[in-house]
């Protein structure tokens, strides 16, 4: 029931009469018609316990966007000389003239339900757009323009709205950045409850896809955004977007990381991706790291504000986050030390900034661990290993995995029957004085002894080349033949003893190649075999054994051969050090430097020869001694500790130098380099020299055999007189 008061009844008094003059049937109520009564501002009615407006303010019907259109348009079925117009009035309904109403709303699934049907409370054409002062969505000022859009949408979605004005796509559209997304540009599309995986994952998909739209494909965006576009595509290959779009819904995504309505700068202190923060938002995925790495040490750095201190992001990377068993992964066992614990760890800002150790990296680097790595074990311990991965504690935490206490437990992981030996001596091995002084020594040492030793060889056979190269070429000069060709040829080396010599050549150059292949990952000529296979280490480290058992054997056999062989018992006596090697090496320092015109004679070994072979001897049993500790490190270590376990790892590293620097320094100068042996000499193959080459070399040794060939002769001669001399012998 209509009631009006004052002025309200006389209109209503009018329109009465209006209603009661007769008019054609033909003729409409017009606009004008129904404002005569709802122009004024206090027609109310009472509608189910509350009063309810019917005003219409004529200048806002004026200026809508359907100021052309008639009232009964919209209000269909409404006769103006009816009053009531009607008992039951029919709503409005938009869709009869905007039938595309429900495909330019997809965000409000309501819209969805097609003309004639009820409208929603929650989004309807009205609640919306309004009643009769309806602008164009778009029009400069309007409810729903780029400025107003989101506190419109924030009459119902208050809380959304207001993470959205805050977040930085909020203060960019406020700020009027070209490109800035409002929130039409992110809904612009269905927006419907995930329920089942499938739906879930299609749903994320959907987002991720948005957010590329943007980031990637919209200049203005591309332009002012400080990410690169391989950084940002780089999601999908990455183990969250192949998981995604393999359909695992719970992997994440752009969201999830980033927030919707609420994202955020990385630098802004609020945002879910900043670095105080990145735990939180990875633990929502993943809880027990989280709470692994909530007791780390790093942890524990970041919460006293310590921005240096790694999180989730600065070990696994952002958006192309890969496996950790990925061999591209930043945390893949061959990577980690070098890619993830590195950059911090052999960082001299942070060591002065913390007071942290700035060569932890440089001593696993130079360690078995690290060199295994390097030259491309898979096994091997890398950082993690040791330390942990997310639950990092410092030594003296008696819960770390490398407190002295836990050592045992720790290394046995690897190292089966570990003890508390293992503890003995420093994991990271520095080679200083303050540091590690027995190390220290042993290499300076051997540094000493090589530069001595070697360089005295390289003195003496350069002064050895000079005076041969003169003499040749004095030959030459004269016309003569500087070396004669020699008939007769004489044993020098037996098949047995070139079967010694070929297994130590052998073994010897598998060692040496084998070795410092894993001392020198990264050099030229290991880097070109380490193409050749992927299992290259393993099959580094089986040969190096194999070559070691090698020449430990050939070693043993050469035992025998000088304890239970005539020949092997008169190799022994000739090569014995004798006084006169010392008199020869001055003789021929002298010769070598022009002083004495005449140079030394030798018999069957020089003292060249000799000190080849005691040094070799010397080589052959340390370095089988350090290199069965190496070999058996649980054992020695075990008994030793890691100390002398490093000791031995020093030893046997300087010594494979020394040796290898002899024998090309010293024993290929005097088999190939040699002016007189030159190309090369050829008795550890045929096993015999010619005379000349034993005239030159061994002449005392040509001279005895000489000797020992006429006293054959003679005692030859001797028996055969004899036989004649005997009844019924040859006469002759």
């Amino acid at each position: 029931m209509i009631r009006a008061a004052g002025r309200g009844a006389v209109v209503l008094l009018l329109a009465l009469a209006a209603a009661s003059w007769p008019r054609s049937p033909r003729a409409a109520a017009t606009s004008e018609d129904c404002l005569t009564c709802h122009g004024d501002a206090s027609l109310t009615m009472e509608r189910k316990g509350r009063t309810v407006s019917l005003h219409v303010d004529p200048g806002a019907l004026g200026g809508s966007a359907h100021a052309s259109l008639a009232c009964a348009d919209c209000h269909v079925g409404f006769k103006a000389e009816d009053l009531p117009h009607a008992k039951v009035i029919r709503p409005v309904d938009c869709a009869s003239c905007h039938s595309d109403a429900a495909s330019a709303h997809p965000f409000h699934a309501a819209m969805a339900r097609g003309p004639g049907a009820p409208p929603s409370p929650a989004a309807s054409c009205k609640a919306c757009h309004g009643t009769h002062a309806i602008v164009p969505p778009r029009a400069p000022g309007a409810k729903f323009s780029a400025a107003n859009l989101a506190a419109s949408c924030g009459e119902c979605h208050a809380e959304t709205a207001a993470h959205y004005r805050d977040s930085a796509h909020g203060r960019a559209v406020a700020q009027g950045v070209q490109g800035a997304p409002d929130c039409l540009d992110c809904h612009a599309h269905p927006i419907t409850p995930a329920r089942a995986g499938s739906e879930i994952a299609a749903l994320k998909v959907a987002q991720e896809k948005l957010c590329l739209s943007c980031h990637l494909d919209k200049p203005e965006v591309r332009a002012r955004t400080a990410p690169v576009a391989g950084f940002i595509a780089a999601y999908e290959a990455s183990v969250h977007g192949k998981a995604l779009l393999g359909g695992n819904g719970a992997a994440a995504n752009c969201v999830d990381c980033h927030g919707s309505h609420e994202m955020r700068e990385g630098f802004d202190p609020q945002a879910r991706v900043n670095k105080r923060h990145i735990p939180g938002t990875c633990g929502g995925c993943h809880a027990d790291i989280l709470r692994a790495y909530s007791s780390s040490v790093h942890a524990a750095a970041l919460q006293h504000g310590n921005v240096d201190a790694p999180v989730c992001t600065d070990c696994h990377g952002e958006h192309s986050i890969l496996k950790h068993l990925d061999p591209r992964a930043r945390v893949a066992p061959s990577n980690v030390s070098a890619q993830v614990c590195s950059p911090c760890h052999s960082s001299v800002r942070l060591s002065e900034k913390y007071g942290i150790s700035s060569n932890r990296f440089e001593s696993f680097s130079d360690s078995y661990h690290g060199l295994a790595i390097r030259g491309g074990s898979i096994e091997a311990a890398n950082c993690a290993s040791c330390h942990g991965a997310h639950d990092i504690r410092p030594a003296s935490d008696p819960g770390s995995s490398v407190h002295p206490a836990n050592l045992a437990t720790t290394c046995g992981r690897c190292h089966p029957g570990a003890n508390q030996r293992f503890a003995v001596g420093a994991v990271h091995v520095v080679m200083s004085r303050e540091e590690e002084p027995l190390l220290y020594w042993i290499a300076t040492g051997y540094v000493i002894l090589i530069v001595t030793v070697v360089g005295g060889m390289a003195a003496h056979n350069a002064l050895d080349f000079a005076r041969r190269a003169r003499r040749r070429l004095r030959a030459r000069r004269s016309g003569g033949t500087e070396e004669p060709a020699g008939r007769a040829l004489y044993i020098r080396m037996t098949a047995g003893e070139r079967l010694q010599h070929g297994a130590l050549l052998l073994s010897f150059t598998i060692l040496v190649v084998t070795g410092f292949m894993l001392h020198y990952p990264d050099a030229w000529w290991v880097a070109g075999l380490r193409r050749l296979s992927d299992h290259l280490f393993d099959l580094r480290s089986r040969l190096h054994r194999g070559a070691a058992v090698l020449m430990i054997a050939a070693s043993i056999v050469h035992v025998v051969y000088l304890a239970f062989t005539a020949r092997g018992r008169a190799f022994l006596r000739d090569i014995l050090p004798v006084r006169g090697d010392l008199i020869d090496a001055w003789r021929v320092l002298r010769y070598n430097l022009g002083v004495s015109p005449e140079r030394p004679r030798f018999g069957r070994f020089s003292y060249i020869e000799k000190s080849e072979y005691w040094a070799l001897v010397w080589g052959t049993m340390l370095m089988g001694a350090t290199g069965f500790a190496l070999w058996f490190e649980n054992r020695f270590i075990g008994v030793f500790g890691k100390l002398g376990w490093d000791v031995a790892r020093t030893v046997h590293f300087y010594e494979a130098w020394l040796a290898t620097l002899a024998i090309v320094v010293w024993h290929l100068y005097y088999v190939i380099f040699n002016p007189d042996t030159y190309p090369m000499n050829l008795a550890w193959i045929t096993g015999t020299l010619s005379e000349t080459e034993m005239e030159e070399e061994h002449p005392l040794e040509l001279e005895a055999i000489r000797r020992r060939r006429d006293e054959e002769r003679r005692l030859e001669e001797a028996r055969r007189a004899a036989q004649d001399d005997r009844p019924g012998g040859d006469s002759g």
